[in-house]
């Protein structure tokens, strides 16, 4: 375990805590126009008779050995640089009120701390690598200032309690100190990369470091190409939140009589609950497309009908508590059966996925997935003279036609983020190959829209997409979610179960 002896100074003497009060009492807790003003009586009382709340508890998290290899591995890649990674801070929905907090993917994956408003830091120790310290704001004092009654953003009180410097200590095995220290120590000649993203936030912090932004790309890039190869802890989460994600779907499935009655909504609400009840959240906001909805991609509102008759075309995942997530896609028929024509085109789709996941065997191109893919489909709809040109000239890099009713890639990678690793070069991701331990979603689609002139009327308004969460091993490709059913059969036995 990494020394921790600073951060039990900095909470456990009289000098830390007399610097903790005199930092509550310069900085006013973040309070709303309409809170009343206390009293002097009642600010003496509120800072007198409370227990000790601290955690005795605890021990090295399993994330923590995990994180610690990670750090490493970051750090021989910038020797003698200072390396900056904001867990960022909260983001406002309407006037006073934030979003639930969700702490940046880098920074989960370098401590699997989910605290908000902590920066981890990396600075070079003087030899071939970096001492690890993690900046946060901690649980604020009950004996002296407001923050933990009155702050409506960190206040225990208000917004549930904080951990201390030493019980993040214990539990991630690094060393912590209070976010207030952060600024002197990003003073100096250091040369420091960040990790930048939209947020903003400690920009006031970085004003005494010697950054130059334009380095900071390469930090996000290497971070989003560490992360391509899936360590066993990460395996175990995947695993974890695909198996919580069949379950939602089963929930679904089950309040079918519901799900007529109320529609979309009542799909997207069911799911979540199952969502929120094992996991963390949803994995991204889910999309629950009934009849023409499926054509559009990132359908989220969610506020259609649900007919008999028609399909429907389910893309949820739920992240787990370790904020990994799933990423599965079924279409249902929604009163349990496929008509002919449904089910000839959701079985060309499904041979499509088949022969995409067969070709992403080690080494292969990372689009070798997509290409076997395009080329089922075009030959389907060939077959079903659904082409308005050949299907070799669809297939050629110069018409592509078929895309008209294909739109999107069959593939991108999973973790943390449901469009996991994007900062990652196209010469190592994208135009690259995969690799043992990478986790990446297969999933065609076709999608003929409602007015859309160039297919027959009775196929407009369909959308049909198969997804599935691949594990690319030594022996080849593992189907994490193979235990959901998605061949035809299997669809309409597991809705008639």
């Amino acid at each position: 375990m990494t020394d921790t002896t600073e951060s039990t100074a900095v909470e456990g003497t009289a000098e830390g805590t007399a610097a903790a009060g005199a930092v509550a009492e310069e900085a006013a807790p973040k309070t709303a126009s309409h809170d009343n003003e206390p009293s002097p009586k009642l600010r003496a009382f509120m800072n007198s008779g409370w227990a000790d709340s601290e955690r005795h508890d605890l021990s090295l998290s399993d994330v923590a050995v995990w994180a610690a290899k990670r750090r490493d591995a970051l750090s021989q890649a910038f020797p003698g640089e200072r390396l900056v990674v904001p867990a960022g801070t909260y983001k406002v929905r309407s006037n006073d009120t934030d979003y639930v907090f969700r702490p940046h993917t880098d920074y989960v994956w370098l401590t699997g701390n989910q605290t908000s408003d902590a920066v981890l830091v990396l600075e070079p120790n003087g030899t071939t690598g970096h001492d690890a310290v993690l900046y946060f704001r901690p649980r604020a004092d009950r004996s002296e200032g407001e923050e933990f009654w009155r702050d409506r953003m960190y206040g225990e009180l208000w917004a549930g309690r904080r951990p201390s410097l030493t019980e993040t200590a214990k539990e991630f095995g690094i060393e912590t100190r209070h976010v207030d220290q952060l600024a002197d120590a990003l003073k100096g000649d250091v040369p420091t990369r960040v990790r930048r993203d939209e947020d903003r936030s400690i920009a006031a912090l970085l004003s005494g470091a010697r950054i130059d932004d334009s380095r900071d790309g390469e930090l996000a890039a290497t971070l989003s190409e560490l992360r391509l190869v899936k360590d066993p802890f990460e395996l175990e989460q995947l695993r974890d939140a695909v198996a919580i994600t069949h379950r939602g779907f089963s929930d679904v499935l089950a309040e079918m009589d519901k799900v007529r009655q109320y529609g979309e909504r009542w799909i997207e609400g069911t799911f979540w609950r199952r969502a929120r009840a094992e996991g963390n959240d949803v994995g991204y906001t889910s999309i629950a497309a009934a009849g023409p909805h499926a054509t559009t991609l990132h359908w989220i509102e969610n506020d259609g009908p649900v007919n008999d008759g028609t399909l429907m075309l389910l893309d949820m995942g739920v992240e787990n508590r370790q904020l990994y997530t799933a990423d599965i896609t079924r279409t249902l028929p929604v009163n349990g059966e496929f008509t002919p024509r449904q089910r000839d085109l959701y079985q060309l789709v499904l041979d499509a996925q088949n022969a995409g996941i067969a070709a992403l065997q080690p080494g292969a191109a990372f689009r070798a997935g997509h290409e076997a893919a395009m080329e089922v489909i075009v030959r389907g709809l060939d077959a079903m003279d659904l082409l308005p040109v050949s299907a070799e000239e669809a297939l050629d890099p110069e018409s592509r036609l078929y895309q008209r009713y294909t739109l999107h890639g069959v593939s991108h990678m999973l973790g943390i983020d449901v469009h996991d690793c994007a900062a990652a070069r196209d010469e190592n991701y994208r135009k690259g190959t995969v690799q043992p331990g990478y986790v990446l979603t297969v999933e065609p689609g076709l999608y003929f829209q409602s007015d859309d002139l160039t297919v027959p009327e009775d196929l407009r308004g369909i959308g049909i997409r198969i997804e599935d969460d691949i594990l690319i091993t030594d022996n080849g490709p593992e189907n994490l979610s193979e235990a959901m059913p998605r061949t035809v059969d299997g669809i309409q036995n597991w809705m008639a179960s």
